[in-house]
């Protein structure tokens, strides 16, 4: 096991880390930029290292400055939590080159997984389902309309190099195509620095179910059941559970072993999900593959009791899975993702918390890096807290999170707890029919 390792991120994630490694007895170092010193992930670790101003570009993407605070610290490892440099090969690369462990898959897994358009083509080659699509990237706004006339209106266009919804971009005719090409090439540029695009069909009322994936580094790959992640705005999401109301014993047997399955093919160790467009009629395909640990991991822990932090460690640091086979859910989990922003237009909302008082009770977890007092920056991602509830099957946690979203309270910014009451409260929520198209309208069944 490692001795020391190094949090190449912030915020709740970086503290998350923190808290694992200090129950396997891991020195942490924290790096931080000038905006995040006063952050709890800075006062919690072991050791803390300034790395550069505010912007991500200077700070938590600057990959010569995280190597050389890791250097500099004697860490032996790096975590990247998710976001930043989680997802970035050439980081695991240039880390592999200074003697240094990347806490994640191996870079040739990161870069081909990566890329949307040749992970759905190595899905394919495993024997996973996929939409039909692209077999490569689209060439030319021509390739994009003689595809989509073959594979049939409505398509979607999205970003091979990205994720959260950015270059993508929904078409339902031919004449709407080649703009919508034009803006979502555009937009996946300045998101990713790679305007690649790949089209595939598009369902109309899918579910988002995704699958927890851990392998070692001695070939043995299973999987921790699934999460259904269909409550999303702009393709974020919002809130997740586990497991899934969708599924039936028989297809969450046959998705993960299709998750699983895909794994093996790759070669994939540490943490991953395999992220699956499930239809209607209970026809599943592959979307993508996130090769990093995911925000939404605290509801798998809930109903498996299983540390994925502590396990990313230890398969990283070589050990072998110690997860019993045939892992069952112990009860239900559903999780709310708290962001700090105007809950009707969705605008950030930084600035100073005047008061923060947390929700406790049965069954209730909270994972957060702010405190009263704390200045919530402008700079990254606006995710507050997780919220996450336990109860023995989906209605006592659907009633536990009621209650938990009614007792936080949080003065001094906006913050998205409104709208998860509303959701928590919602009809077609409660009753588990939904689909990843539940937010439109949404405020019309108020």
């Amino acid at each position: 096991m490692f001795k020391k390792i190094l949090i190449a991120n912030r915020g709740e994630i970086a503290l998350r880390i923190i808290h694992a490694c200090r129950e396997l007895g891991i020195e942490t170092v924290a790096v931080h930029s000038t905006a995040d010193a006063e952050s709890l992930h800075v006062t919690y670790a072991d050791e803390a290292i300034c790395i550069g101003p505010p912007a991500s570009v200077d700070s938590y993407l600057n990959i010569s400055a995280i190597v050389s605070a890791a250097e500099i610290t004697g860490a032996e490892a790096i975590h990247p939590g998710y976001g930043f440099l989680a997802e970035n090969a050439h980081f695991a690369e240039v880390l592999a080159e200074c003697n240094l462990a990347w806490i994640g898959p191996d870079a040739q897994t990161i870069r081909l997984m990566g890329d949307k358009a040749a992970a759905r083509n190595t899905a394919r080659e495993a024997g996973v389902p996929v939409l039909p699509g692209s077999k490569r990237s689209i060439a030319s706004a021509h390739d994009a309309a003689e595809l989509a006339g073959r594979v049939g209106y409505p398509v979607i266009l999205k970003a091979a190099a990205g994720g959260g919804g950015r270059g993508m971009r929904i078409v339902t005719d031919s004449e709407a195509l080649e703009a919508q090409l034009a803006t979502a090439r555009e937009e996946a540029s300045k998101a990713f620095g790679d305007g690649t695009l790949y089209l595939e069909k598009y369902l109309v009322e899918p579910r988002h179910v995704e699958f927890q994936v851990v392998g070692d580094q001695h070939g043995d790959v299973m999987h921790l059941g699934e999460r259904e992640c269909s409550i999303q705005r702009r393709h974020q999401k919002l809130v997740e559970e586990s497991p899934s109301p969708a599924l039936t014993p028989e297809l969450r047997d046959e998705m993960g072993t299709a998750a699983v399955r895909l794994a093996e093919h790759v070669g994939y160790h540490n943490a991953g999900t395999v992220e699956f467009l499930l239809d209607r009629d209970g026809s599943f395909y592959f979307m993508e593959m996130n090769t990093r640990i995911q925000v939404e991991h605290p509801v798998t822990e809930m109903v498996t009791g299983v540390d994925l932090i502590k396990l990313q460690l230890e398969v990283a640091s070589g050990g072998r899975l110690d997860v019993p086979a045939g892992k069952t859910a112990r009860g239900h989990a559903i999780e709310c993702r708290i962001n700090a922003e105007d809950p009707e237009r969705f605008i950030p909302s930084p600035g100073r918390i005047e008061t923060f008082h947390p929700p406790g009770g049965p069954g209730i977890r909270l994972d957060t890096h702010v405190y009263e007092d704390y200045v919530m920056p402008p700079y990254y991602d606006s995710l507050i807290a997780k919220l996450i509830a336990h109860g023995r099957d989906r209605a006592e946690a659907i009633e536990r999170m009621a209650r938990a979203l009614e007792f936080f309270v949080v003065e001094g910014i906006q913050t998205s707890i409104p709208l998860h009451r509303r959701i928590m409260a919602d009809r077609s929520f409660r009753s588990g029919d939904f689909s990843t198209r539940f937010m439109e309208g949404f405020s019309s069944r108020r």
